[in-house]
């Protein structure tokens, strides 16, 4: 699980959020980039997120969640690569999931995109693959 080169993984921590991760990952697709996407919720499957981010080997990271929206920071927490996060507007405008997301301790960075903008996401996982070399 997790094991093979990828460059970005995409997490979401519902199945309902699959629409945003698929919209991420057709840009990044159409980018030559190799994807990876996964339902792995923080709160849910704790235990499970952990030992895919262990085994992984992707370069980045595109975490989305709504409500709580604790899965980029707990990605974070875990790793030292780049994490985007995209907040979800599933209650309150979405603005529950932006403040829990960029509100994040020192040294533990996430880097956040707008509500519900998925496709930003993708264009910033583009940017930082273009400076770690992978010419796209």
């Amino acid at each position: 699980m997790g094991m093979e080169d990828i460059d970005v993984a995409i997490i979401v921590g519902s199945k309902r959020d699959l629409e945003y991760a698929e919209k991420a990952g057709k840009i990044l697709r159409e980018n030559g980039v190799s994807i990876d996407i996964k339902v792995l919720s923080a709160h849910r499957n704790p235990l499970e997120l952990e030992e895919y981010i262990r085994s992984s080997r992707a370069k980045i990271y595109i975490a989305m969640a709504g409500l709580a929206a604790h899965l980029p920071g707990f990605i974070a927490s875990r790793t030292d690569k780049p994490v985007i996060g995209v907040p979800l507007n599933v209650k309150l405008g979405g603005l529950d999931s932006l403040l829990s997301i960029v509100q994040m301790p020192k040294g533990v960075p996430v880097a956040t995109v707008g509500i519900d903008n998925a496709e930003n996401a993708a264009y910033l996982a583009l940017r930082i693959l273009k400076l770690m070399g992978a010419d796209r």
